[in-house]
């Protein structure tokens, strides 16, 4: 099945607002068009940043997460 980039790049702005299974399948289904040479190079750019922002995100929240005792 070939995925949307426009659906994929969307669904990255709900990573949030969606449960951990999910945010992990969303990120993969990121990774399978950032993987895949037919995609243009534009939509490949703005979802590399887009999760690059959303890892970005996931690292800060983690690390507050954990400074916690």
């Amino acid at each position: 099945m070939k995925l949307s980039p426009q659906t994929v790049y969307d669904n990255l702005n709900l990573l949030e607002q969606v449960d951990r299974v999910s945010s992990a399948r969303y990120r993969e289904m990121a990774q399978e068009v950032l993987a895949d040479p037919e995609v243009s190079l534009q939509w490949r750019e703005a979802i590399a940043e887009r999760l690059n922002q959303a890892n970005r995100q996931l690292g800060l929240q983690t690390a507050s997460d954990n400074d916690s005792y």
